[in-house]
This record gives C-alpha cells, sequence and structure tokens, in this order.
C-alpha cells in the first residue's frame, strides 16, 4: 500500500513551501507578530490569490477549488513549518461548520466570500475566539442554531503563542441570524480543529527538527560538531520517529474528515493527542539541543516552544482527545 501525496498533492505543498519560504522567512514572522494585524495581508493575499489556500475544500458551485480538507491540512503543514500566521485555520474550521450545517442561502452568499479571502471565524464556546477581533464574517454556536454574527465587540486577547490571534467577542449589542443546524456545524467543527491543530502540529515538528540537526552539524564542542556525538544522534533520530508517525497520524484524520469515512472521530483524537505531544516533546528537545541560545528572545525556538504549547491547549489537551475516545 502507498501512503504518501498525489502529485498534485505533493506539487501543491511544495507551491505552498516556496512561497512562504519568500515571503515568510524569520524575519518577517517577527514583522507580521509585531504589526498591528497580527499577520502579514500582503502573504495572504498571495496564499489567496496565487495558491488559492482559503478556497481549496470549498465545492466549485460556491466558487472554491472542489478539493478536500485533505489538502487544507497539507496547507496548514506548512504553515506550521514556517510559524506564519495567518487567518486559514479561523476560516478552514468556519468554513467547514458551515458547508456541514448552514442552509443553502448561508452557503451561496458566506462561502464564495471565504474561498476569496475575507476572514471567517466561528465561536463555539464561551471563551476566546480564533481572529475574533480581525474577521468580517462571524458565526457562533448557540444551542441547535448556527448563527451569523453581525456587530460583535471584539477585543485582542493576549496570548503566549504570538503567531495564533485570539480574540473575545462580545455579542451584547450584536445582531444574529440562524443560519443553520447547529448540531452538524459543532459536530464538525469540533473535529476539524483537532485536525487541523495536528497538522499545524506536524510541521511544527519538522521545524524543530530541522532547526535542532542544522545546528548541530556547525556547532563544534571537544573539536568535533556535537551531531557527531551518538547520545545526540539517538535523541535526534527519536525526534524523527515521532515526526513521521504523527504525520501519518495526521494524513490519516485528516483524510478521514475529507471521505466522510467510518472511525474518523477515532483517527482524529488519537492524531491529536499523538502530535500535540510529539510536538511539545521536540520543541524541548529543540531547546535543549541548542543550549543556551535557544532559550533568548532572538532564537526562533522560543517561538517553536510557545507554538506547541499553544497547540496542545487550543481545542484540547491531549489527554482530553484520548479520554474522548475511551468511555
Amino acid at each position: 500500500m502507498e501512503f504518501a501525496l498525489s502529485e498534485e498533492q505533493g506539487e501543491l505543498a511544495a507551491t505552498v513551501r516556496a512561497v512562504l519560504t519568500k515571503q515568510a522567512d524569520p524575519a518577517a514572522v517577527r514583522s507580521a507578530i509585531a504589526a498591528e494585524e497580527g499577520y502579514d495581508p500582503a502573504l495572504w493575499s498571495t496564499l489567496c490569490e496565487q495558491v488559492g489556500v482559503a478556497a481549496l475544500a470549498i465545492p466549485e458551485e460556491y466558487d472554491g477549488a472542489g478539493a478536500t480538507f485533505f489538502e487544507t491540512a497539507i496547507v496548514l503543514e506548512e504553515l506550521g513549518r514556517s510559524l506564519a500566521p495567518t487567518p486559514l485555520l479561523a476560516s478552514a474550521i468556519a468554513a467547514e461548520a458551515l458547508l456541514a450545517g448552514g442552509t443553502e442561502e448561508a452557503k451561496a452568499r458566506l462561502l464564495p466570500r471565504i474561498a476569496a479571502g475575507e476572514i471567517a471565524t466561528i465561536a463555539v464556546g464561551d471563551g476566546p475566539v480564533l481572529d475574533g477581533d480581525r474577521a468580517v464574517i462571524v458565526l457562533a454556536l448557540d444551542g441547535d442554531d448556527l448563527l451569523e454574527v453581525t456587530g460583535a465587540a471584539a477585543t485582542w486577547a493576549e496570548s503566549m503563542d504570538q503567531t495564533i490571534r485570539l480574540a473575545h467577542l462580545d455579542r451584547a449589542g450584536a445582531t444574529t441570524t440562524v443560519v443553520g443546524d447547529g448540531a452538524a456545524a459543532r459536530t464538525r467543527a469540533e473535529l476539524v480543529g483537532p485536525a487541523a491543530a495536528a497538522a499545524l502540529a506536524v510541521g511544527l515538528c519538522d521545524r524543530a527538527l530541522r532547526m535542532t540537526v542544522d545546528y548541530s552539524k556547525e556547532r563544534v564542542q571537544f573539536g568535533r560538531p556535537i551531531g557527531s556525538f551518538q547520545a545526540l544522534k539517538h535523541r535526534m533520530a527519536e525526534m524523527l520517529a515521532r515526526l513521521e508517525i504523527g504525520r501519518s497520524a495526521s494524513w490519516a484524520a485528516s483524510y478521514a474528515l475529507a471521505t466522510d469515512a467510518a472511525g474518523a472521530e477515532v483517527l482524529t483524537r488519537t492524531a491529536a493527542s499523538y502530535c500535540l505531544e510529539a510536538a511539545a516533546h521536540l520543541a524541548g528537545e529543540c531547546v535543549q539541543l541548542h543550549g543556551g541560545i535557544a532559550i533568548t528572545w532572538e532564537h526562533d525556538a522560543h517561538l517553536v516552544f510557545k507554538r506547541a504549547h499553544a497547540l496542545g491547549q487550543l481545542f484540547g489537551a491531549p489527554h482530553h482527545h484520548r479520554a474522548a475516545i475511551t468511555v
């Protein structure tokens, strides 16, 4: 059995990686974090207009690319590797929830806008909302209803990971309109979120491993590169093993969600549990194997560390996902 990306999927990954290499190097990522918007609008425009990342999982009848969530997960993995802050995570979850539970009128009106790159988000609970202060399309779940929210007051919520934007929404003076079935939308959103986080975590693991291996080839101690020491080789080999297992789990979950396969929830919870723990482990190893340099603000290892632990809380901690499928 071949378990690999198709030629078209490989080209998608390569294209996104090329764009990110050019427009989202470490300096650009830091600039985007410091910007008022919290991301680089020029990069987002390039990804949407030239690659169509926001349109991938949206059907052609709604001006989308007609691909699946699996292709979106491929892009998320690349974004996880680069650490570039973008609104794709929030928009992808909102689009999937709308596809699952939205009325035909709502889908016809909102999905083309999301496909074109307008930022969307969905409030699943009472906590902070992804990209809540910069989304122009805001959905919310309220009991059995999927709502469109207009005019909510959004306040940026400071978080440990500056590459993932959160905001508090005050809907006291907002206008809400029922646009679909909240139960169906919730079921989809509560699976797509962890699967997306797993994809981001896999990309992050790849970033942590590559940073560590590159450093181990350059750093010289006792007259030779530290990567030649057997103890460090073993630790980096374990990092690679965890990365590859996580990638397999993430792909399996994303494919199951894309095809509505049986067992999609078990695969998704398993992938989230494993990939999030792997990201935390690899981030820690990245810091440790870089020595003292990795704890400085100037080094990118602290961004890797923050992203890993933020992903581990965003849609539930790893042990929560395990508990959801073992009861």
